[in-house]
């Protein structure tokens, strides 16, 4: 429920300030990006089982394109979608990327969803609602477009980072013996919590 929220005392600096801050609106994008934990609980759904830094990199990029473009465009133009449908949309993505992970659309209806096209189209929403979220405070339209950049830029340093933390985490686990057993039962967890964001 507060994944997407932002503090009192950054809500009061965004709509107090005038000009670009760019130093300030990095920290404020890689902030929210460390933070949001639908966000991390979803990469972490996408990197689960890729080993190589290639494959990390052409699974995520489309996540940070889609995320990107909505968020600016999003607040640029004024477009806003509920926040709470968006929210529960978020939510869905982590069951949906766990149930991905497990092989139940093989099982249960004998195809593979294309993972990069789903990943691209959940970074779209993941940004309408960041967007939405931006769109409920008063900013001053002086220097909001190199402001909205540099947060857009805070928010890909935020999940680079976060994707070396998660990545750094998988490559210890994944040497365990009991890393096949466990990771079911990650993803079966993993589902619960997207489900309990969703509601």
């Amino acid at each position: 429920a507060y994944a997407h929220d932002v503090t009192p005392g950054d809500a009061g600096y965004i709509q107090e300030i005038f000009g670009v801050h760019i130093i300030s609106f990095i920290y404020l994008g890689a902030k929210h990006m460390m933070t949001g934990y639908d966000h991390i609980l979803f990469l972490l759904g996408v990197v689960f089982f890729l080993y190589h830094m290639k494959d990390v990199a052409i699974y995520a990029s489309p996540f940070a394109l889609g995320h990107s473009v909505t968020m600016l465009l999003g607040v640029w133009f004024g477009w806003g979608i509920n926040a709470y449908i968006i929210d529960a949309i978020i939510g869905f993505s982590v069951v949906y990327k766990a149930l991905d992970n497990l092989g139940a659309f093989r099982l249960w209806f004998g195809v593979q969803p294309n993972t990069k096209a789903a990943t691209l189209v959940f970074g779209l929403l993941h940004g309408f609602g960041l967007a939405t979220k931006i769109q409920e405070y008063v900013i001053s339209p002086d220097g909001l477009l190199g402001n909205l950049i540099a947060f857009n830029v805070g928010v890909e340093l935020g999940q680079l980072m976060a994707l070396a933390l998660i990545l750094l985490a998988m490559t210890q686990w994944r040497a365990r013996p009991a890393f096949a057993q466990q990771a079911y039962a990650a993803n079966v967890l993993m589902m619960v919590a997207g489900s309990a964001l969703m509601g």
